[in-house]
């Protein structure tokens, strides 16, 4: 009856929170929102085209920032904070489907999402300038003019003589004729003398990352077996 009576009450449906917080957390989630997700569309997407890694890094980006921001304790949002350095940390190296690239992007969009939640008291002059900083250093590091992309690719290679050290020259120009990418240095890894074949690992110039580069023929085989 008294649940009853409550949802009766004229006022029950009436706003009772504080409208400056709720305009604060709108304006800081839109900010935040911009800056991760024009980071993830304009600087990560272009090189990688990973939808499923956009939609996470969204997400996560939204997650953390409301969760840091509606906690009422400093002390709690701090720890929170730092928690969720450690966990990510542990994955990266615990986990082996994650790309390197990917987990640092991952880190900074939770870092980006902290800062923009916990930063309450700073101006907007000091919030907008600390978000700039990550965004420029970010396309620096994307840029081709600056910053070269290279892959690497395992490679079962049969023609066992030509990877001898005196005919590197003729192993880089039957590789980049075969493959038609432009490979500029080749690593001789396991060589197998009954099957006449080597491993070789390959690296190569590439304008955006390729997610096959990091599969190994156990990976192949299993999602064959599938």
């Amino acid at each position: 009856m008294n649940l009853l009576t409550d949802l009766i009450e004229p006022n029950f449906f009436e706003y009772s929170g504080d409208g400056q917080s709720l305009t604060m957390l709108l304006i800081r989630f839109l900010v935040n929102f911009l800056i991760t997700g024009g980071i993830i569309r304009f600087l990560y997407y272009p090189r990688s085209r990973r939808r499923d890694y956009f939609f996470t890094f969204l997400l996560t980006s939204t997650t953390i920032f409301m969760l840091l921001f509606l906690l009422d304790s400093v002390q709690i949002q701090v720890g929170f904070a730092l928690g969720l350095f450690a966990i990510f940390g542990i994955l990266r190296y615990r986990t082996d489907t994650l790309p390197i690239r990917e987990m640092t992007y991952l880190f900074m969009i939770i870092g980006i999402s902290v800062i923009n939640a916990l930063y309450k008291n700073a101006s907007w002059l000091d919030l907008a300038v600390i978000n700039l900083i990550f965004i420029a250093v970010t396309w620096i590091m994307e840029s081709s003019n600056i910053l070269r992309h290279v892959s690497s690719k395992k490679i079962i290679y049969e023609k066992i003589d030509l990877i001898r050290p005196e005919n590197k020259a003729a192993l880089l120009a039957d590789l980049k004729n075969r493959t038609g990418l432009n490979i500029t240095k080749v690593e001789v890894g396991t060589i197998d003398f009954l099957k006449d074949t080597a491993l070789l690992n390959v690296y190569y110039n590439s304008n955006e990352a390729n997610m096959a580069d990091t599969f190994d023929r156990d990976d192949f085989r299993s999602e064959n077996d599938d």
